[in-house]
């Protein structure tokens, strides 16, 4: 298990790092920070005015919900509004999202009340980072939320685990709740009351507004959407990496890639990949054998104009996933210090368009890093294109298939997700008798992106396995000639790396065997740090 994260939340400081680091570990320690505590405890003391007083009226205190707004609530019901509010709004479906996600939902939504304009005691946010410390993580369906008036169904899921009815009823729903066992290393589903009992966390009774602060907001889709960025920054590095790989086995061309060329277009992405690429061949005695060839193909030559796009855009959503973290994005916001009528504000912030547009520009450039990807994959395995390397890379073609086969994979997961790119932010469908009348459909933006990326992880995994695979093959050939050539005096400083780091897992392909077991343990080494970290101490940082 790596290190326990230990966090102060503040409401305005959250990092992307410090996010996927406490979705990541069971049992993160994160602690509410006092100046926090402070401004929700004056928020919270004008909502507890108005709950005493029964006046001014105010939009989700005393009034019904969404197009009921105008109903007014009797004081003396108003902790029965806000348990009616989690339960009625407990109406997704479909499979559950990943235990990832909802704690980086949970994580989200309690540094989002952090900030203080929410009226919500920090009790309440206490109680959810209590969970997040004791492996507490509710069960919530990943399908349900249009992404506006917050994602409600799926956090009012997360709200029916944390919270319980005003008076003690043994009928009382908790929903449904994941609890960490640290000596299994599992997660065990159960009832979500079950849960909470045997963490020691006791079930909050929600008071005015408290309901509406827990299930108005965009922590569903921005957790989906921060994590898959998260996740592409690291792939896109690891794509580089098999790129160089592939370049080296088809002993391709170094001077598309020196920086003097690359300068006259000056992308920041564009300029970052060249820089990689060529850092991860240094050394290379495969490169520029043939200049005869004039020039590389496409999916080899041009890798940096293609990445310039994909990585100028992850910065671009770096920017917008540091916004969304630290907002404030509930509905109504507390501003004690405005004069009375304007103390409480109803707006939309909880209207989750910029995620929307976010995820569907991540999903689209993701795409790309697997299209590419996949045209090496092809080149690799033709024996037309691949420099004369045998077909399939194996060497009795014929009587065995070799690597025939995974380029139809890889080609099924790149068609795959042409599908899943089409926007999902394009669309909206009114609701609540037409008082939500526009929407963003930002959660299933995010969750198609999310799609798309383990696909295309998938795709950089096969890539690895045909590189690695020609590059033993152009070792074969070498020794031919001279016996003793080791692979430090054939390949780059990086791509020797990655090519151990592949051999870790997957063995030379020397016969037919079953490619699934090799696929998969690739994946798997994607996903955490197995190729990265080596790769990265033999050459420093990636961009």
């Amino acid at each position: 298990m790596s290190t326990v994260p230990r966090l102060l939340l503040d409401g305005t400081s959250l990092s992307l790092a410090d996010l996927a680091a406490v979705a990541r570990h069971p049992r993160a320690e994160v602690r509410l920070d006092e100046g926090a505590r402070k401004r929700m405890r004056r928020s919270r003391d004008w909502v507890d005015a108005v709950q005493r007083d029964g006046a001014p009226v105010v939009y989700g205190i005393n009034t019904g919900f969404g197009s009921l707004a105008s109903v007014p609530i009797d004081r003396q019901r108003l902790a029965d509004l806000q348990r009616n509010l989690i339960q009625s709004h407990s109406a997704g479906t479909g499979d559950p999202l990943p235990i990832d996600v909802v704690r980086a939902a949970m994580l989200l939504r309690a540094n989002t009340l952090a900030g203080g304009f929410s009226g919500i005691r920090p009790r309440v946010v206490e109680t959810l980072l209590a969970m997040l410390d004791a492996g507490v993580t509710p069960w919530i369906p990943a399908q349900g939320s249009l992404g506006a008036s917050g994602d409600l169904a799926p956090l009012s899921h997360l709200a029916l685990v944390l919270s319980r009815a005003p008076e003690d009823d043994p009928a009382d729903p908790g929903g449904r709740a994941y609890r960490y066992d640290p000596d299994r290393d599992a997660w065990d589903l159960m009832d979500g009351r079950l849960a909470m009992e045997g963490a020691g966390i006791e079930r909050v009774v929600l008071e005015a507004k408290e309901g509406l602060a827990l299930n108005n907001g965009t922590q569903i889709s921005t957790a989906l959407l921060a994590l898959v960025l998260y996740d592409a920054g690291r792939l896109v590095r690891q794509a580089d990496i098999a790129m160089a790989m592939s370049l080296e086995a088809m002993e391709g061309l170094r001077y598309p890639f020196l920086p003097e060329l690359h300068e006259r277009r000056p992308h920041p992405g564009q300029v970052a990949t060249a820089e990689n690429i060529r850092r991860l061949t240094e050394g290379s005695a495969l490169l520029d054998r043939h200049l005869d060839r004039v020039q590389d193909a496409y999916s080899l030559r041009c890798h940096p104009q293609v990445m310039a796009g994909v990585r100028d855009m992850l910065g671009y959503l770096d920017g917008l996933i540091a916004i969304e973290m630290n907002a404030t994005t509930d509905n109504p916001l507390i501003f004690p210090d405005n004069p009375v009528p304007l103390r409480a504000l109803s707006g939309g912030n909880f209207h989750a368009q910029p995620v929307a547009f976010g995820a569907d520009f991540l999903a689209i450039v993701l795409c790309e890093v697997g299209n590419i990807a996949e045209r090496r994959i092809f080149r690799l395995s033709d024996k037309r294109l691949n420099g004369g390397l045998p077909s399939f890379l194996i060497s009795n073609p014929g009587l065995e298939s070799g690597l025939m086969i995974a380029q139809y994979t890889a080609a099924a997961l790149v068609s795959e997700n042409k599908a899943l790119a089409h926007p999902a932010s394009i669309d909206s469908i009114p609701s609540c008798e037409n008082q939500e009348d526009h929407v963003s459909m930002a959660p299933i933006a995010a969750r198609k992106a999310r799609a798309i990326l383990e696909n295309v992880r998938k795709v950089v995994a096969i890539e690895l396995f045909y590189a690695a695979q020609a590059l033993d093959l152009r070792l074969q050939t070498e020794r031919q000639r001279d016996s003793g050539v080791v692979p430090a005096a054939l390949f780059g400083r990086g791509t020797l790396a990655a090519y151990d780091a592949v051999r870790e897992v997957v063995a030379f392909l020397d016969r037919d065997r079953p490619l699934y077991p090799d696929i998969e343990r690739l994946v798997e080494r994607l996903a955490g740090d197995g190729l990265l970290e080596p790769v990265e101490t033999a050459v420093g940082p990636l961009a």
